[in-house]
């Protein structure tokens, strides 16, 4: 590999890859996709009110609505980022963002449960590893000093997307219906994906023979995940403390447009605005604390995820006592109820950019994609398919209230799985940087590059 090659693989040096306009351009499209990704995937929550009263659908029956699209899109999420990892980032975004978009506006044709519920996972199809390899695709574009607030802003585009699928889905369906919603919002999507060919996209980094030769077939990719999650302690917990915490928003987002109109007896689009405040408030969280995790980070960088543990906790003692004070002799009026749920959607989604930056940190650059991929399947498949499913049993079983108040408790296990994670941390950020290191050597030396990573 020569000098100039070298220059333009993904982390090969701390500055731009491509110069400052590509990167920038390449950012402002890959969270514009995001926000639309999103935008498909929550709008039907604010229409649950719509669905339950035309469809008589139970709680469990709507958070599998939910449930179906982070349930694909986690059983997609690592064949397709090894895909994108091995051939093109762009066009298989671009694939992607056809896909669930197309799903998105044939949800409006369904005229059953069934049919819809079939074409909500379709959309998970389409999004399935579209958060990793857009991680990946910015990572590489962008010095590594700025990935932590880079990554957080780029999942905040996430909550700015269900913000707007909450609130577009909410004046839609009181307008025109609720099938009139999904095709709306699936239109935006088809026109993003064919800008998206403008974006340039990075060389594909040549592999060590080992990790070429695990990820040839299903089978060796899933022995190479396997064998990622057991040498590194820090992916490992990261990936069992993201979802834990995940369950917790996913849960509070899905179901408090729902809570709002029954509890308090908003009308849906009411209930969607007020909601849609709550979600806003994670967006803006999640970029102030990933910016605050990397400030901590820079001098110790396990720093970053005692921020995150510490925040989880804050989270969810606020959300516990904004759902649960009436249950412990404390009456709180409407507005300070609402002020605690902002403040606990602030804190909530503090380990949106700090998990995505600490994965990518502590993996080979030539599986970027695949790594996040596999903290996307754990964040897809025991998070945010897990949270709302869990919500509405227990709502069937107890109240959607008593529901809301238990679900806090997911963020202690996450705070103490980030704890143990800091441990291990910056031993594996050693190991990744001298294997990298290790590599270019023998390239340059013309060495073979048998330097397992």
């Amino acid at each position: 590999m020569d000098l100039h090659a070298q220059a333009s693989q993904p982390g090969a040096a701390d500055t731009y890859l491509f110069g400052r306009r590509q990167a920038w351009f390449a950012f402002a499209m890959t969270i514009a996709l995001m926000m639309v990704d999103y935008i498909d995937r929550q709008v039907i929550v604010s229409l649950f009110p719509h669905l339950k009263s035309e469809w008589g659908l139970s709680d469990k029956q709507l958070g599998a609505l939910v449930s179906a699209v982070s349930v694909t899109v986690a059983l997609g999420a690592v064949p397709i980022a090894l895909v994108a990892d091995r051939y093109s980032r762009v066009k298989s975004i671009v694939a992607m963002a056809a896909v669930w978009s197309l799903a998105s506006i044939s949800c409006m044709f369904t005229r059953n449960y069934g049919q819809l519920l079939a074409a909500r996972a379709v959309v998970g199809v389409g999004e399935a590893g579209y958060g990793s390899v857009g991680a990946a695709l910015i990572a590489s574009h962008f010095p590594a000093r700025m990935r932590g607030a880079l990554m957080a802003a780029f999942f905040s585009a996430a909550s700015i997307g269900s913000v707007l699928g909450v609130l577009l889905g909410g004046f839609i369906a009181a307008k025109w219906g609720w099938r009139a919603a999904f095709g709306i919002v699936g239109i935006p999507g088809l026109v993003l994906a064919l800008l998206y060919l403008g974006v340039r996209d990075y060389r594909t980094v040549a592999l060590t023979p080992r990790i070429e030769e695990a990820t040839r077939s299903t089978r060796g990719t899933a022995r190479a995940i396997v064998a990622r999650l057991m040498r590194s302690r820090t992916l490992l917990w990261v990936c069992i403390a993201a979802p834990a915490q995940l369950i917790l928003v996913s849960a509070i987002w899905a179901w408090l447009p729902s809570y709002l109109n029954r509890v308090h007896g908003m009308p849906p689009d009411q209930a969607a605005l007020r909601a849609a405040l709550v979600v806003l408030c994670g967006a803006l969280g999640s970029v102030v604390w990933g910016a605050v995790a990397d400030r901590a980070g820079r001098r110790r960088p396990a720093a970053k995820l005692h921020v995150a543990a510490m925040v989880c906790v804050a989270s969810a003692a606020v959300l516990a006592l904004a759902f649960g004070a009436a249950h412990i002799g404390i009456v709180l009026s409407a507005q300070a109820q609402f002020g605690m749920l902002a403040l606990g959607g602030f804190l909530m989604t503090c380990t949106v950019g700090v998990v995505a930056a600490v994965v990518i940190d502590v993996v080979h650059p030539g599986i970027r994609a695949t790594g996040a991929s596999v903290l996307s399947l754990f964040q897809n498949l025991l998070g945010l398919a897990a949270g709302p499913f869990i919500a509405g049993l227990l709502s069937d079983a107890w109240t959607l209230q008593h529901a809301l108040v238990a679900m806090p408790v997911f963020g202690l296990l996450a705070a103490w799985a980030f704890v143990i994670a800091s441990r291990s941390y910056e031993t594996d950020l050693r190991v990744v940087a001298e294997t990298v290191q290790a590599e270019a050597n023998s390239a340059l030396l013309g060495a073979p590059r048998g330097v397992p990573a």
